[in-house]
């Protein structure tokens, strides 16, 4: 037996969304059907891939099928997307963060554009909390944006989760003074994150540079300002995670892709590329 395409998007839907009902209303069938189209493919494979009941996750198997199933997924949607419908043209209006911007950017428009050169990218950077603001006033038609956790956007698809580092440029820290950081200036989910740990955890601290720019906090943490908060893979080369006991752990962050309609192919089509980019 072969595996279909709507199976596996089902599949996706469910272990995305973390829910039979929810992934329901994203592929736009019942719950029952679902249902059937999971328990089918279960049976195609042979191993359960979703453990059912209170606490609803993926087996282990599950987990290995879901890297096979996006990478399937998103080779069958590219390969409509250029000999199907080669001719997609409208605009895409995409908020995010800067330092997403900096490091992830660059090749999703470079692969994006010399597929659909009819398409028109619009894309700005701001702050989670902005973005989120005018993604409501139907300025952005997708946005990414950072949260503390995936349910505080229920209706957004929770593409990323790393651990947040302390970081610095290898220097040794005083801890007799107050610690000097590097944040980014309010609304600033990485900088709520930082201060909140030292605070609880009774650290003294001072704000030495704050800068908007991914690129601006890098370079204060590498001239030896002061030390910042990165995802461990956003941790550029010449900086490193700081391994110290005498600082606060850091909880993860997540980061949720949010859009108003799911019936625009230009729209899907670039959602795809960001998702298939951030996985």
């Amino acid at each position: 037996m072969t595996i279909d395409t709507i199976a596996l998007q089902v599949f996706l839907a469910v272990a995305e969304s973390g829910s039979f009902t929810k992934a329901a209303d994203r592929v736009g069938r019942t719950q029952s059907a679902v249902s059937q189209q999971v328990s089918k493919l279960e049976d195609i494979l042979g191993k359960k891939l979703f453990i059912r009941g209170k606490n609803f996750s993926l087996t282990p198997d599950g987990e290995i099928f879901l890297g096979y199933a996006r990478k399937i997924f998103a080779l069958h949607r590219e390969a409509l997307d250029r000999f199907k419908e080669p001719e997609l043209s409208g605009e895409v209006r995409f908020g995010l963060p800067e330092d997403f911007a900096s490091v992830f950017l660059s090749d999703v428009l470079f692969n994006f554009s010399k597929l659909h050169p009819r398409i028109t990218l619009n894309i700005e950077c701001d702050l989670t909390l902005n973005l989120m603001e005018r993604f409501k006033n139907k300025e952005f038609d997708l946005v990414l944006v950072k949260m503390t956790r995936p349910e505080d956007f229920p209706n957004g698809l929770d593409v990323w989760s790393e651990d947040l580092e302390w970081v610095n440029n290898g220097q040794e820290i005083d801890f007799k003074l107050p610690i000097p950081l590097v944040l980014s200036p309010l609304p600033c989910v990485y900088r709520a994150r930082a201060i909140n740990a030292l605070e609880k955890s009774g650290k003294k601290w001072r704000l030495v540079f704050s800068s908007p720019s991914y690129a601006g906090t890098v370079a204060a943490v590498q001239a030896g300002i002061g030390m910042t908060v990165l995802p461990r893979n956003m941790i550029p080369t010449q900086l490193q995670a700081i391994e110290n006991k005498k600082l606060p752990n850091l909880k993860n962050i997540h980061v949720s892709l949010l859009k108003h309609t799911s019936n625009n192919s230009v729209i899907n089509s670039f959602e795809d590329f960001v998702i298939k980019k951030l996985k």
